[in-house]
């Protein structure tokens, strides 16, 4: 086995496990250390261990694949993830509207997230690092989205394209963390909130049901924002008029997002049965932080399967050109 190929795939697996993101930076950095050594360098395992990059479980794992074994570590891996099946609607997905980059609190660069959506076979990603208040997470002032956005131009191709996007934080009031000139010219904007999540439900309310009337926005991510599971603990709902709330994004062509990641399995089932009633769009989307998590939409589909959500409701089934011709409403 080729040692990169184990050690790349070592670290999409942790991070589709969401393990601890220094295990996963650390096979990365050792796949990017051997890159472009010659194969007795690779071999030669004194100098090789000495290599900035390489620790012990990395050095191993090089050692077994050059051995023509497939890694002890891989295939444990290998293992506790083989038993997710694909379901039906996870097919038909086209896309995921919901990634972020190490331009803010992603783990890698934008080019491994497209090289890892091409590999899941998407036809297109969205790009959609945070905005500038949410400072926790290296949110995108205007100026830096502005830069982005000449990277992202450049990243499409071959059957793949790699959308301009934004995770626009809504704030206390419902507006939008961004300039709205700006927010024009992505071709999708998902809008969450990320504070002060345990407002009264009438105010809680009113700042979702405003962001969604905005006609500035896609997509409404993770709407309660409850954590069920996972190393940052749990964390309980927002409480807000979910009808409310869901009639006005079925009015304003605003997509409920189906959060994939298994510890926030947002909205909880009851939500997306409301969502449904009231007519919604829905958005299958990853909200992947690193070139593993794209994978995760598979939780995200099975759910929306179990829910009863119709593929032609949801927005990431469909093909680019209906996708921007619907995003291009907010122009």
């Amino acid at each position: 086995m080729d040692p990169r190929e184990a050690l790349d795939e070592i670290a999409t697996l942790l991070e589709r496990e969401r393990s601890s993101r220094y295990k996963s930076k650390a096979f990365r950095a050792a796949s990017d250390a051997i890159s472009g050594l010659t194969d007795a360098e690779v071999r030669d395992a004194a100098s090789l261990r000495r290599r900035k990059g390489i620790g012990d479980s990395t050095f191993a794992v090089i050692q077994e694949a050059l051995a023509g074994k497939t890694p002890s570590y891989l295939e444990d891996l290998r293992e506790r993830a083989g038993g997710q099946r694909a379901s039906q609607l996870r097919k038909q997905l086209r896309g995921d509207l919901h990634s972020h980059s190490e331009w803010s609190d992603g783990l890698t660069s934008i080019d491994l997230m497209v090289d890892a959506g091409r590999a899941l076979g998407h036809e297109y990603l969205a790009l959609t690092d945070h905005s500038p208040r949410l400072r926790v997470a290296n949110g995108l002032s205007p100026e830096r989205l502005r830069a982005q956005l000449k990277v992202v131009a450049a990243m499409s191709g071959d059957g793949f394209t790699l959308l301009s996007g934004i995770e626009v934080d809504i704030l206390e009031d419902g507006g939008l963390d961004q300039e709205p000139d700006l927010l024009r010219e992505l071709d999708v904007v998902v809008a969450s909130a990320h504070s002060k999540l345990r407002m009264e439900r009438a105010p809680m309310t009113r700042r979702l049901v405003a962001a969604v009337s905005s006609g500035r926005m896609d997509v409404l991510g993770h709407v309660t924002g409850r954590l069920v599971e996972g190393s940052r603990g749990t964390r309980p709902p927002s409480t807000f008029d979910a009808k409310a709330v869901f009639a006005a994004c079925a009015q304003h062509d605003v997509a409920v997002e189906i959060n994939s990641r298994p510890e926030r399995q947002d909205p909880p089932d009851d939500l997306i049965a409301i969502a449904l009633r009231e007519g919604c769009f829905f958005s299958i989307d990853s909200d992947a932080h690193a070139p593993g998590q794209l994978s995760l939409i598979d939780y995200g589909a099975e759910r929306a399967e179990k829910g009863g959500v119709p593929a032609d409701r949801i927005i990431t089934t469909w093909p680019l050109k209906r996708l921007r011709e619907w995003t291009g409403r907010r122009r």
